[in-house]
């Protein structure tokens, strides 16, 4: 492996994540061509063959499943000593990496600009997912800091609560159920828009109908609170979405919210990072700013 470049092990990296040249390709701005080479380079360098094409799928070798556990090492001790000569270097120079979950999209970026224009010199990073995902990459240390509901299980987290969060359930202004007082059993005939399973969205409206010994009658599946709240406008359907996401249509009268018994449901905001992640001054600085700011800024949305 004396021949083996950093550029080939980060790019392995990728193309092994993804199990795919295409999409390592685009991630990384390259061409496929050159995907392609540099992987044989290193495979030339490592003496054995790391992919294995199986009809039209790409799976990682054993000698690939090895070197890929050893090429995340590598990196995470660049990314330490990146973040170690920071750190000499206080706030000047330093880098964020945030994960959100999907709903918080509609607050994160705003907190971010104003942390921003406090601290133009430091490089900041904003990933918006499901809170599933959102926990993968606080576990794999491939972000710092995490904007999510309650807590993930299963990983030894520092957690601040950061404001209330409401859940609610939606409709077309027009719709027979607005305006009206509603228990749980006025919701049965509904066809029920819903967030992806991995979805904390999901999760919440699953725990609310066990609540009631019941299970969610989903009519249709949608991967973002948009397309959600379009659909509900369009009539297709109620939906179940944070309060925090409905600004902009419910000002425009667009969508109405269900005065349905027991809700909203309520959750918390927390902001989360690994207990044992190095906490830089850039790091430091984000976390205070944003359990400073954050309460006021949810409450005005």
């Amino acid at each position: 492996m004396r021949n083996a470049t950093l550029r080939q092990l980060q790019i392995f990296a990728v193309a092994a994540a993804n199990l795919s040249f295409a999409r390592a390709a685009e991630q990384l701005y390259l061409t496929q061509a050159a995907i392609s080479l540099q992987i044989r380079q290193l495979e030339e360098a490592a003496g054995a063959d790391l992919f294995e094409r199986i009809g039209k799928r790409l799976f990682l070798t054993e000698a690939g499943e090895t070197l890929l556990e050893h090429a995340r090492h590598i990196q995470q001790s660049l990314r330490d000593a990146d973040e170690a000569l920071s750190a000499l270097r206080g706030l000047r120079g330093g880098r964020i990496a945030v994960a959100a979950a999907s709903t918080a999209e509609y607050f994160a970026p705003a907190l971010l600009s104003q942390f921003r224009a406090l601290h133009p010199e430091l490089r900041l990073r904003l990933l918006i997912d499901n809170r599933e995902n959102v926990r993968r990459l606080l576990a794999d240390n491939a972000v710092d800091v995490a904007v999510m509901g309650r807590p993930p299980a299963g990983l030894d987290v520092e957690s601040a609560v950061l404001a209330p969060h409401p859940l609610v359930f939606i409709a077309a202004a027009g719709h027979p159920l607005a305006g009206r007082t509603l228990r749980f059993d006025d919701l049965a005939g509904e066809t029920l828009i819903v967030r992806e399973t991995g979805s904390g969205t999901r999760s919440a409206l699953e725990e609310f109908f066990a609540a009631h010994g019941s299970r969610p009658p989903i009519g249709m599946e949608m991967g973002s609170n948009d397309a959600i709240k379009q659909a509900v406008v369009a009539g297709l359907g109620i939906g179940f979405l944070s309060r925090h996401t409905l600004g902009l249509e419910f000002s425009a009268g667009k969508l109405a919210i269900l005065a349905v018994e027991g809700t909203p449901v309520m959750r918390q905001w927390h902001l989360i990072r690994l207990r044992q992640k190095r906490l830089t001054p850039a790091i430091a600085a984000f976390w205070e700013f944003t359990r400073e700011r954050a309460p006021a800024y949810l409450a005005a949305l």
